[in-house]
Parts: C-alpha cells; sequence; structure tokens
C-alpha cells in the first residue's frame, strides 16, 4: 500500500535530516546565512517539521498541531539538540498518522487545496515528500558551503 512506502520514505528522508543537522562541526553554523543563502539550516529544518506537522499531524492525524509558519523563518538560535526532538517528534507523528489511513483515505481529496486546487490524499503526501526532499538538498549544501573551519 502506498501509505506504507510513504511512511518509509519520509521516515528515511526525516533520517537523514537528523543526520545532517547533527554533521555540523559548528552548531552556531546551522543558523548561518550568508550573501544568496537567505535560510537558514536551522529556519529550514523548522519549516519542514512545521509543514509535515501542518498537513500530515494535524490535517490527517488530528494531532491538534497549531502552525505559526512566521515562526518558521524567524526563530534564530534554537538549540540542535531541540532541533533533533523535533525531528524525532515529527517521524512519530508522520507514522501514527499515515498508519491510520486506508486505501480508500488515500483516493479522498485531501481536506484542504494547499496547492490552490483539489487534489487527492495521496496525490499531496507525494508533493510534500518532494517538499522534504528539496529542503532537505538545501540543507546539506547548506552545511558543506558554510560550515568550513
Amino acid at each position: 500500500m502506498i501509505a506504507e512506502s510513504l511512511k518509509s520514505l519520509f521516515t528515511r528522508d526525516l533520517n537523514k535530516l537528523k543526520t545532517e543537522i547533527e554533521s555540523y562541526q559548528n552548531e552556531e553554523t546551522i543558523w548561518k546565512t550568508d550573501k544568496n543563502i537567505l535560510n537558514s539550516a536551522g529556519n529550514l529544518c523548522l519549516h519542514l517539521v512545521g509543514n509535515l506537522n501542518h498537513f500530515v499531524g494535524a490535517q490527517l492525524g488530528n494531532s491538534g498541531y497549531i502552525r505559526n509558519r512566521d515562526l518558521e523563518f524567524s526563530l534564530k538560535n534554537i538549540p540542535r539538540a531541540e532541533l533533533i526532538q523535533q525531528i524525532e517528534s515529527t517521524i512519530e507523528v508522520i507514522n501514527s498518522s499515515l498508519g491510520n489511513l486506508s486505501a480508500e483515505d488515500m483516493e479522498k481529496e485531501y481536506p484542504l487545496e494547499a496547492l490552490g486546487y483539489k487534489m487527492t490524499t495521496e496525490y499531496f503526501l507525494i508533493h510534500l515528500l518532494g517538499h522534504l526532499e528539496y529542503h532537505l538538498g538545501q540543507i546539506n549544501y547548506h552545511r558543506r558551503l558554510l560550515d568550513v573551519e
């Protein structure tokens, strides 16, 4: 079933996000921006956690999560350990939320028009996975470009 495949892929990529955040030699660099790099790895991490907790946890898993998207980009200097904890909690939310979806649920219309049009839950979850992977790649480059001694 696709929900199981998506659980596996989200878990894989969120664990990779955790590895990227852990791999910074200098914790302060997680929050660094430079020239045309407008978003820090820390803010991208907060954005991914907020995005998934909102669109998967709250909308599909009824987690009660309330998103504050502006804070995802304005908060600074959150300790690495707290970012890691938020990623780990997000993995739990993803697995719980997707674990409760049936094949029929995946074919239902997603409850929000998050992209400006109606789509199935399955379609939007695939979009969210792509979004995670896009920003994960940015974080990887951010670390390799800016986390130098």
